[in-house]
């Protein structure tokens, strides 16, 4: 079982700083740091260290191959990635002492992928295998109906949220992946549970993860509902928490393992990963996350 992740692919130019900066400030920023990112990225990195087989399809600028090898040193299969004569995608990100981020994201290479490409990509994908999907590429209809059509198993996080995630073909979707300001874009609600009363009877073929931050996540399906708490630690950086936890999730539901067991997993990973700083480089491995906790593995049922 295989999981096709089209993903976006981008630099984060990551700023320390005292506070969001305000309307018609200049702020200095206490430090500056240049990381490999993009929610593709790093739920494909967070998807392998995880265990699951990944591949990743995505575009790049010309001169910034060097994030396809950063993808291939973390166990991903890049040969769908593909270059284009633009500007790689990049996010700017500001992070406040309390650890919380402030992001501008500017699509580049990432906005250029067509149906056509989309098509060549599922090819060499059947039935039993998965398409992860986000918000930040071209042509997300597109994906979802073809890999639908394909029978694979189709899961898709709407970030970043936008008007236009209403008109996708969100009836294809077997799996939700939202945070709570996303899952208010598509429900107009805020309580976790007429969220997931308004998801499962508005889509009652998906099911539906919601993450809380510092609350941890809840899982609303066919099968039931149940919720992990979230962690206590230190945070520092949340950038990529969310990757980190959809990678781990999607990574033991492909194993078969329990919603509440998948919920664990991702919770103990995104907890790991706050306490770093950057975003594919402070996800955490499967071994490091046995090592810290033993007894939360990636067996876990």
């Amino acid at each position: 079982m295989r999981i096709l992740n089209f993903g976006s692919i981008n630099i984060d130019h990551v700023y320390t700083v005292s506070h969001f900066v305000r309307p018609g400030e200049t702020l200095n920023s206490q430090s500056y740091q240049r990381f490999p990112g993009g929610k593709g990225l790093n739920q494909s990195i967070a998807l392998s260290h995880a265990g699951a087989q990944v591949y990743h399809a995505g575009k790049l600028g010309a001169d910034d191959d060097w994030l396809r090898d950063q993808l291939q040193e973390h166990g991903v299969d890049t040969s769908l990635v593909e270059m284009e004569d633009v500007p790689t995608g990049h996010a700017i990100i500001q992070v406040n002492p309390a650890g919380e981020n402030s992001i501008v994201l500017f699509g580049g290479a990432n906005r250029c992928i067509s149906e056509s490409y989309v098509e060549r990509a599922l090819q060499l994908f059947s039935p039993g295998d998965y398409l992860l999907a986000q918000n930040e590429l071209s042509s997300v209809p597109a994906m979802l109906r073809m890999a639908k059509l394909k029978g694979l198993t189709v899961v898709f996080n709407p970030a970043p949220m936008t008007p236009e995630v209403q008109c996708y073909p969100l009836d294809l979707v077997d799996l939700f992946i939202v945070n709570e300001i996303e899952a208010q874009g598509l429900t107009g609600k805020s309580d976790p549970q007429s969220i997931g009363a308004f998801m499962r009877a508005k889509y009652p073929q998906a099911a539906l993860v919601l993450t809380l931050g510092e609350k941890g996540g809840m899982y609303f399906g066919s099968d039931g509902t149940v919720h992990e708490a979230a962690e206590k630690v230190t945070v520092v950086d949340t950038t990529a928490a969310g990757d980190t936890f959809i990678g781990y999730f999607v990574a033991g539901l492909m194993r078969g393992q329990k919603p509440q067991g998948c919920l664990r997993l991702g919770c103990r990973a995104a907890a790991l990963c706050v306490t770093r700083k950057g975003a594919a480089d402070s996800i955490p491995g499967k071994d490091e996350l046995d090592a810290t906790q033993p007894h939360v593995s990636a067996d876990t049922q």
